[in-house]
């Protein structure tokens, strides 16, 4: 892209916004033919305020549309590149709310078709389908804050607000997995505000985690485990109707598990112990493993965050040893993002042991499962060049093929 002529690119992103030439010129207060002869080269764009104006309405960041934009990687079918990224830090940096007291929003789309591609993008998630997930995000994010600005204040403005809830947080998910980590802090940090509009408190205990997440990906465990531990006690079981709910249970139990991650990279192990306590507690108000409010939380969950935190706390053995006594059925069970992230967990375990043929089968076996969660994950092409460095001899085929796919070597 960063070689194509200027017009060439106008249209590339034109065609990638699904916009006529007609519609393009329309929205730039141009004619059709003018926006042709840009597109073939014809007329030259030495205005920076028109470049400006049509990165604006392709909804763009101005530097890919100059062609500065970083090469996509090798893997790019599985993985995001950093164009994906920019789109998404784009969409996420508008402020339709303010700039609708200017101008008139977009229409939003109809609420129903927004709780679909809501479903969706938390499936896509899920399921580690991050490429598909991040060519989805900037648009649906565009939609849910026009949605939010369109509707607030009426009838529908909670549903609204709890929807875009929702996608900033799936945001804030996939860009942590990405290793853009405070694009990931951002877009959790919108969440909880939105949460607050949508007046839903267990939307705002999930946004919490992704705060939390966020920032024990930045390296600030301890305020990572306060607001974990902080909001977990406003939603402890206690005397009320609804403290029960399996839905309540399942985001105060996620509270409590994150916490309990942000404990052990501290080195805190009678808090990871405590805390880990009160989510198996947790989870035994349940009827098994569910995804109320996308937590995934249940007894299966448990085990891996235990099983995760012995790994920050350096206790491979014990992380191996969970392992070993997860129930299969209930763990086959689970969505793939999670289970691939529990084999990653239990190559760094091997690693930490010395095995390191075993370290490399259960990287692969994450590769088998959701190829995305271990070939877009900085953490795992971390833990693979561990394994390549220490792998005597040549690496087998297929942790070598595998290599050659994540551009990792020793």
């Amino acid at each position: 892209m960063d070689e194509l002529p200027i017009g060439r690119r106008v249209a590339y992103w034109r065609n990638r916004r699904k916009m006529s030439q007609q519609v393009f010129a329309d929205r730039l207060g141009k004619s059709k033919s003018w926006v042709d002869k840009v597109e073939r080269g014809v007329r030259r764009l030495d205005k920076f305020s028109v470049v400006y104006e049509i990165a604006d309405v392709l909804q763009l960041d101005v530097q890919i549309l100059l062609g500065k934009d970083p090469e996509r990687r090798p893997d790019s079918v599985n993985c995001v590149d950093q164009v994906e990224v920019e789109e998404i830090r784009a969409a996420l940096e508008r402020y339709d709310q303010i700039s609708a007291f200017f101008y008139a929003p977009p229409e939003p789309p109809p609420l129903a078709e927004m709780r679909k591609a809501v479903t969706h993008a938390w499936l896509s998630y899920q399921h580690a389908k991050y490429g598909m997930l991040a060519r989805t995000l900037p648009r649906l994010l565009r939609e849910a804050q026009a949605a939010d600005t369109a509707y607030a204040g009426g009838g529908q403005g909670r549903e609204a607000a709890h929807l875009l809830g929702q996608v900033y947080q799936i945001a804030s998910s996939a860009l942590r997995k990405l290793g853009e980590h405070e694009l990931a802090w951002l877009a959790a940090d919108r969440s909880i505000a939105v949460s607050q509009r949508a007046g839903d408190q267990l939307l705002a205990g999930t946004a919490t985690t992704r705060v939390a997440l966020a920032l024990l990906a930045l390296g600030r465990s301890r305020p990572a485990l306060e607001i974990n531990v902080n909001i977990a006690n406003r939603l402890a079981p206690g005397s009320g109707d609804n403290d029960c709910a399996p839905e309540r249970l399942s985001v105060y139990g996620m509270l409590l598990l994150q916490g309990a991650m942000a404990a052990a990279r501290i080195g805190d192990r009678a808090t990871v112990r405590d805390l880990l306590g009160g989510a198996e507690e947790a989870a035994r108000g349940l009827d098994g493993d569910h995804n109320y409010y996308w937590s995934c939380f249940g007894p299966t969950n448990v085990q891996l965050h235990r099983a995760a935190a012995a790994v920050e706390l350096g206790d491979g053995r014990v992380a191996v040893e969970v392992h070993e006594t997860l129930d299969l059925e209930a763990f086959n069970a689970l969505l793939p993002e999670r289970r691939a992230h529990h084999y990653l967990d239990q190559a760094r375990a091997y690693a930490l042991l010395g095995d390191i043929d075993l370290a490399s089968e259960m990287l692969l076996e994450g590769d088998r499962l959701a190829p995305s969660e271990i070939r877009c994950r900085p953490l795992a092409r971390e833990v693979l060049s561990d394994v390549l460095r220490r792998t005597r001899g040549t690496p087998s085929a297929p942790v070598a093929e595998l290599a050659e796919h994540m551009s990792v070597g020793v």
